[in-house]
């Protein structure tokens, strides 16, 4: 099983949503685009890892840790 699940991860990301808000991540879809870019960016060396103990992980794996750890946030198209 993987670990966090993408329940896990939404919840995380949509958090800071007030009551009555549309939340920022709604589908699993989101999650793996968001993730995906983020790892890409990490591979290109765009970035740094912002987790600790990143050496020798693969970048997807640092990539879905740093979203579970509220590290990097998901924005919507009108932030």
């Amino acid at each position: 099983m993987i670990h966090p699940s993408y329940s896990d991860l939404m919840a995380v990301v949509n958090e800071d949503v007030e009551p009555g808000e549309q939340p920022v991540v709604q589908s699993r879809y989101s999650i793996v685009l968001a993730t995906a870019k983020r790892a890409r960016q990490l591979v290109a060396g765009v970035d740094k890892p912002l987790i600790p103990n990143a050496e020798g992980r693969k970048p997807l794996s640092i990539a879905v840790d740093e979203l579970y750890q509220g590290k990097v946030k998901i924005v919507g198209d009108e932030d």
